[in-house]
């Protein structure tokens, strides 16, 4: 597996240009909630237009800032991760080129040219994910569940028990999908070998009129591959639905919870509204993390097969010193 990340290395600073852009697009969005508490509070409700037109002002400028982040962290994302693919690829073509047929015949063409197409775009994908989502979800997380606390701590069960469903939800969600993609890249094998043999003896399918057997052979491969991938997006198509009973579940408690904190003097307008965007955003972080780990399950068997090609020893080497000098002058070949 060391052969697999070893290319990242040279894509170090725009990985980290991207972790800065990503934080700092998170700090910003966190704390636009906590100024609009106080625009409400002590700029609309006071009725006092020069505190409405400073707290407008810093969050407008927030907002600009969490664009020009976020802008700064999606193109070094995007120049990484995709820098990382395109080195990945030629380190595969680089070691297939050391194959001999017996290697060749292990893997096969078809199996071969999948792990440098599908399982690097994969790779590709999991690893444009991770720079992004994967650091921006923990800091809003933490962030917000820090803020939503900060300002009612009498709430905190009401999000521990939306965390816990979800935990338990995402759980068997991703162990479901898990199963479900391993099958998928096999399948994609038994397509694209489909597919080769065909075109590369094309000649010899006409003229034994084999036309008919090779449509049947590629239709059951396509349709496996059809419903494989049915059932892991159906999968992982629960997500949504299950993020929204979470979502909504969550903001009636909290409605109503606030409600009587509210009508009780112990808890103002701008602080109910921030309550809802700290309660939103924790809970569309801990959906991302269900993301990430349906990715990177995904993506793990792809890199598993990436790295049975890198680690592969082939079967005849070049010597060392292929050429020594002689003492009468002449070359002679090692063996």
């Amino acid at each position: 597996m060391r052969k697999l990340f070893a290319p990242f290395a040279l894509y170090k600073r725009d990985a980290v240009l991207s972790v800065i852009g990503t934080v700092g697009e998170v700090v910003m969005e966190v704390f636009i909630p906590f100024i609009t508490a106080h625009l409400i509070d002590r700029g609309i409700e006071a009725g006092d237009m020069d505190a409405i037109f400073f707290y407008g002002g810093v969050m407008l400028v927030m907002a600009f800032l969490s664009l020009g982040f976020g802008l700064l962290a999606g193109y070094f994302s995007a120049t990484a991760a995709t820098g990382y693919a395109c080195s990945l690829r030629e380190a595969i073509f680089d070691k297939v080129q050391t194959y001999s047929f017996g290697n060749i015949d292990k893997f096969s063409t078809a199996g071969l040219v999948t792990r440098m197409t599908t399982d690097v775009t994969n790779i590709q994908n999991a690893a444009l994910m991770l720079l992004r989502i994967a650091v921006r979800t923990p800091v809003m997380l933490v962030s917000s569940l820090v803020m939503f606390l900060s300002i009612s701590t009498e709430l905190s069960p009401v999000i521990i028990v939306a965390a816990i469903f979800l935990a338990i939800a995402f759980t068997l969600i991703v162990s479901n999908a898990t199963r479900t993609f391993n099958k998928v890249f096999d399948t994609y094998d038994d397509l694209n070998a489909s597919v080769q043999e065909n075109v590369g003896a094309i000649r010899v399918v006409k003229a034994f009129v084999r036309e008919a057997y090779e449509k049947e052979r590629f239709h059951k491969a396509a349709n496996k591959l059809y419903r494989l991938f049915v059932r892991a997006e159906g999968i992982v198509a629960l997500n949504n639905p299950v993020m929204m009973i979470a979502i909504n579940s969550c903001i009636i408690a909290v409605s109503w919870l606030d409600a009587h904190f509210v009508v009780g003097g112990t808890m103002t307008t701008g602080q109910l509204t921030s309550d809802f965007s700290y309660a939103s955003q924790m809970l569309m972080s801990l959906m991302m993390l269900s993301m990430i780990a349906v990715m990177i399950t995904m993506s793990m068997a792809s890199a598993h097969r990436i790295a049975q090609a890198l680690d592969e020893v082939p079967d005849i080497h070049d010597p060392a010193e292929p050429v020594s000098p002689s003492p009468t002058g002449r070359s002679t070949s090692t063996m």
